[in-house]
């Protein structure tokens, strides 16, 4: 049972050398508009996801493009020996949940008041790499 435990040890911590993320939190867009970007890079190798985000419009695009940079440096803080283009990293999930809501007063007509909900969200990026795929 050991040896069976310690192997399992090894697969996991080799499987986890292979992922890296990175999270942003209470980022200060509402998690609809932070979606529609998320959707373009979702599934796309790294180089490609860094393209779009570079010349998308959309200031979402900033935020996330700074957030895919950082996944990728965790990664190579991760396999320091590995080499980033043969890695065949891809941006394997992209998350975005609601965050905290600010909520604010606004006046409206007749003495009533209008609420006024400020969404954020949280972002989490976790790539994975397929070293297989370089081979065509």
């Amino acid at each position: 049972m050991g040896v069976r435990k310690r192997e399992r040890a090894e697969q996991t911590k080799e499987a986890k050398k292979q992922v890296a993320f990175a999270k942003l939190n209470n980022c200060p867009t509402s998690p609809r508009k932070m979606r529609i970007v998320a959707d373009l890079v979702r599934g796309q190798k790294v180089e490609l996801a860094l393209n779009i985000l570079k010349f998308n419009s959309k200031e979402a695009s900033r935020k996330l493009e700074k957030l895919l940079l950082s996944a990728i440096n965790n990664w190579q803080q991760k396999n320091a020996d590995a080499s980033l283009e043969d890695a065949g990293l891809f941006v394997k999930e992209i998350r975005v949940d609601g965050g905290m809501m600010l909520k604010r007063l606004r006046p409206a007509p007749q003495g009533r008041a209008h609420r006024i909900r400020k969404r954020s969200n949280h972002v989490t990026i976790v790539l994975g790499a397929n070293n297989n795929t370089q081979s065509n």
